[in-house]
């Protein structure tokens, strides 16, 4: 039997073939908790190799470390759905020797599918983990919940490494990943810090704007002819998406609504609406907090599924496309009903796709929900700074001022046309917001491209441009 486990991490990098060039991936449901990928990376850097590309699900402000790689040229290209933190800070301010590509959720499983990224070495954090490499991640005092993001990685990379802090006697009685697809099982002490990787749970926003926002989606979604028996919806972890969920749930229990799944990343609120047999599953691709960790370990009908099966634009059936309602989020949008999750109001990214585009070209009834104005900034510009959802895929604004419905939804203007609520234009709604902040300043950029914006498909959707000091 081919020797699997190891307990040394230097003795497993040397067994390593380890080369200038090589691509390695990392996933991220271990999130601002994760020790492995600052870990691998110092001890390919002290081991004198360039030119890496690093292929994360995620980056984190945990993740710091990468910035001085990518200034002494250790790390020089950068794949993930979301960089937060002062990795994306440094990439924004053109420290990346090539542009960072921001993919989504769905676009990460493609681009290894179609080898358009070969991974050399995935080093995928293992929370629980046999000798053989069988793995769970709802186990362990590392447990992040179900593993969606780690599944391509091991199907895919040339070799693969799970690091675990939880060895167990092989068989593993849990298995989400097996060992079929483990080259190697590393033991060490600890693969994160469970104070990062989960809230101990997800908050309901309690601002009054918020709530106002979150009961006028709620009336909307009543209305449009998508709230009835059989129904799907996902939501996401932000204080306003979680008061929408509230307000669901409420509504379904009046109603006596049954859905058929919810999905997504999932949280404690929707595990609760669950348990009460408001859906009858759960299609989950990572957990947010310790319930929907729980959850998933507890309950049968809690399904974990890899990110290809989530939202991959190339397979033969993704689950966002089997969605009815989803709720998202945005940084800015636009009178074309773009929408920008990358970048910040300075222009700095700040996140990414994501699930985003994924879910509202999945879904037949696509709402964002945000305020109009924060902190005197508008939500609502001339041109979003960064495209990340194209409009033609968004169907629905809601602010605390007003709904706005896209022009090419025709049906629902005209379901809502004799409406109570405050239907609007965007237009007229661009009109109160620059009433209440002014004309937004125009953003300076050099002419350096430091990120590609992919969209699901592969094409570019947009570039961002290294910021002007």
């Amino acid at each position: 039997m081919k020797k699997k486990l190891f307990h040394d991490f230097k003795e497993l990098m040397d067994k390593l073939e380890l080369k200038n060039g090589m691509v390695v991936s990392f996933h991220h449901h271990l999130r601002n908790g994760d020790f492995i990928l600052n870990m691998v990376m110092k001890e390919i850097a002290e081991r004198g190799y360039k030119d890496i590309t690093v292929v994360a699900s995620s980056i984190f402000p945990c993740h710091k470390e990468l910035v001085s790689l990518m200034e002494n040229g250790v790390v020089t290209n950068i794949y993930a759905g979301y960089i937060s933190g002062p990795v994306a800070q440094a990439i924004s301010d053109g420290k990346l020797k090539n542009p960072a590509i921001m993919h989504t959720h769905g676009g990460r499983a493609r681009i290894m599918e179609t080898k358009e990224v070969v991974i050399d070495f995935a080093f995928m954090g293992a929370p629980t983990c046999d000798e053989y490499g069988n793995i769970n991640g709802i186990e362990g005092k590392s447990a992040c919940g179900a593993l969606g993001y780690a599944h391509t990685d091991a199907e895919w990379a040339k070799v693969v490494v799970a690091i675990t802090d939880n060895l167990v006697p092989y068989p593993n009685k849990v298995i989400e990943i097996n060992q079929t697809h483990i080259d190697y099982v590393l033991n060490i002490e600890a693969i994160g810090d469970p104070n990062g990787i989960v809230s101990g749970t997800t908050q309901i926003t309690k601002n009054p704007i918020g709530l106002k926002i979150a009961s006028m989606t709620s009336k909307f979604i009543k209305d449009s002819g998508y709230f009835k028996d059989g129904m799907s919806f996902q939501t996401g972890a932000g204080g306003i998406s979680l008061a929408v969920a509230a307000e669901m749930k409420n509504m379904m229990k009046r109603d006596e609504i049954k859905g058929s799944f919810a999905c997504g990343g999932i949280t404690g609120y929707i595990v609760d609406m669950y348990k009460e047999g408001l859906f009858k599953t759960l299609f989950d691709v990572q957990c947010f907090d310790l319930e929907a960790i729980k959850s998933a370990k507890e309950n049968s009908d809690h399904i974990t599924m890899s990110a290809s099966m989530y939202a991959n634009f190339n397979n033969k059936g993704a689950v966002v496309d089997m969605l009815d309602i989803v709720i998202l989020g945005a940084t800015e949008m636009d009178v074309e009903f773009n929408v920008n999750v990358t970048t910040g109001s300075d222009g700095v990214i700040m996140g990414g796709s994501g699930g985003h585009s994924d879910t509202a070209a999945g879904s037949k009834l696509c709402i964002i929900v945000s305020q109009l104005v924060n902190s005197r900034i508008s939500v609502l510009k001339d041109k979003v700074t960064t495209i990340t959802t194209p409009g033609n895929t968004v169907d629905i604004l809601v602010t605390e001022h007003g709904i706005a419905i896209n022009p090419l939804r025709v049906d629902l203007i005209e379901k809502f046309k004799n409406s109570k609520l405050p239907i609007k234009t965007m237009e007229e709604l661009k009109i109160i917001a620059e009433k209440l902040t002014g004309k937004p300043k125009n953003i300076e950029f050099e002419e350096k491209i430091v990120a590609i914006v992919q969209y699901r498909d592969g094409t570019t959707i947009d570039n961002v441009r290294q910021i002007k000091r």
